[in-house]
């Protein structure tokens, strides 16, 4: 039994680091060189691990340890055990169709309530007695082996989630699948003491449920994730106005890259609260919402904290929204390019990743020149990057190459988040010619000019393990940033623009 308890932990961990990271069960035994049904069946807990799957688990979803932790346990433990008798899975896809999904997140200024509505629709011959739900944490998005540890000193339990639930008024009673640190996942069985409400053939219900998360456990951000056909979903967050929240979103999905919400944010500010709506019509299966926020005022009990923050170095500061620091060997090697268009859901994820990663560096910094971010500063070694103008533009690279620089060239100082704490006079060529790939494989050349082919350059030179002060000129040296006087304003070029 203690043996397969550790099965089990390993397969949680598994199930939690693989949904994370957006990979699909296919997905990843591609990346690991192991089948699907290998990684069903380890999932499910109906077979343990080998060492190499561990190994390559958590290197693959960037576990941070987690995974390979969970293995020692179960290695520690003996893994003779017979293999237990699994709960099936979840409804097939087609089974059930979710008419609305309407998810509301109150923050009253130190917890979190989750309560999300579906309507729900049984398309299949049977009648549907339960329902899968997944409550899942992370309070430092961007760094894993601090997520990991946080949640092992402080682990989301069940008391303080206080979780209720119901289908069309009537309580339901659930059943644990997985009981992990930072993620739990539960069937709703659609009975109670005084009676049983299966959802027959033909019938819709609203099953309802609520949980309860400090912001202490919970991150600022919360995804939303289309696993049964959806027609329509809506999302509201209702944050207290004092805070000054801002909120913004982004969504991937299997034939879309990763962008910014197709449509806008509604916002609404009544009696001290300030609510953020927004909602989609038949989203794509298996796509992803992801909303994250901010507060640019916080109250008095982060004051300690804002100040720790404000006394931190510029790469501290990077270094605690995610930022991978110089020293780390991901960023003096080449990163590994994409096959596209078979990998475009691989690259739609780390896009995403670098989406967020933007917004975190954007609240402690300002970026008056706009900004940059390649997937080897936030640990992942793939040929994506992302530019941001100073007029909002983002620029998306896959698999980007210089073909061709301007004679004319300029020096500028950069900085690069990576060692943020000095800048460094480089020459650049004024205008480059860049070939890169769309989602869909096709390849496109195209040409960049000034401050934004200093940034272009910049981050395809990460992509080929470079850092800035390789470009420098024989004898200049990087200054301090607190000599710096161009923070918070653009390049200026010899016409004044």
């Amino acid at each position: 039994m203690r043996e397969q308890q550790h099965v089990d932990e390993f397969a949680g961990q598994l199930r939690y680091w693989r949904d994370v990271r957006g990979l699909s069960q296919s997905a990843l035994a591609s990346k690991v060189g192991y089948t699907p049904s290998y990684v069903s069946k380890v999932e499910s807990g109906q077979l343990p691990p080998s060492p190499s799957f561990a190994t390559q688990g958590d290197a693959v979803l960037r576990a941070g340890g987690a995974l390979l932790r969970a293995y020692r346990d179960l290695e520690s433990n003996g893994r003779s055990a017979a293999p237990h008798q699994a709960l099936p899975d979840e409804p097939h896809a087609t089974s059930l169709i979710v008419e609305h999904e309407d998810t509301t997140l109150y923050y009253n200024g130190s917890t979190y309530r989750a309560t999300q509505r579906r309507r729900l629709y049984n398309d299949s011959p049977d009648p549907v007695t339960r329902y899968l739900i997944r409550i899942s944490v992370d309070r430092y998005p961007g760094d894993p082996e601090r997520s990991n540890q946080h949640y092992r000193e402080n682990p989301l339990t069940w008391d303080e989630i206080d979780l209720s639930a119901s289908v069309d008024g009537e309580p339901l009673t659930w059943r644990v699948k997985h009981d992990r640190d930072a993620f739990k996942e539960l069937w709703l069985l659609f009975e109670n003491a005084a009676g049983q409400y299966p959802l027959y053939p033909g019938e819709s219900v609203w099953l309802d449920y609520s949980y309860t998360v400090g912001d202490d456990k919970w991150g600022t951000w919360f995804q939303r994730a289309v696993r049964l056909p959806t027609q329509r979903m809506s999302v509201r967050l209702d944050l207290p106005a004092a805070l000054d929240p801002v909120v913004w979103g982004t969504e991937t999905s299997m034939t879309a890259e990763a962008m910014p919400f197709r449509t806008a944010i509604r916002r609404t500010e009544d009696e001290g609260r300030r609510a953020f709506s927004w909602s989609t019509e038949d989203p794509p299966l298996h796509a992803r919402y992801r909303l994250e926020w901010k507060f640019r005022a916080r109250p008095e009990t982060d004051e300690r904290q804002r100040d720790m923050m404000t006394e931190a170095t510029a790469s501290e500061r990077m270094r605690a929204v995610g930022v991978v620091q110089e020293g780390d060997p991901i960023l003096v090697k080449t990163a590994r390019t994409f096959a596209l268009p078979a990998e475009a859901e691989d690259a739609r994820r780390v896009v995403a990743e670098l989406i967020s990663a933007c917004e975190r560096a954007a609240t402690v910094h300002v970026f008056g020149k706009g900004m940059g971010m390649a997937a080897p500063q936030i640990g992942i070694d793939r040929a994506a990057a992302i530019v941001r103008t100073p007029e909002g533009e983002s620029i998306t690279l896959l698999n980007p190459r210089i073909v061709e620089e301007s004679p004319d060239t300029d020096e500028q100082y950069e900085g690069c988040l990576s060692f943020f704490d000095e800048r460094g006079k480089v020459p650049r060529p004024l205008a480059i010619s860049v070939e890169h790939q769309d989602i869909d494989g096709v390849w496109r050349i195209t040409i960049f000019e000034r401050g934004i082919a200093r940034l272009v350059a910049h981050e395809v030179d990460h992509l080929h393990g470079q850092l800035y002060r390789a470009r420098m000129r024989e004898g200049v040296e990087p200054i301090p940033v607190s000599e710096y006087r161009g923070t918070g304003s653009t390049w200026q070029y010899r016409d004044g623009t």
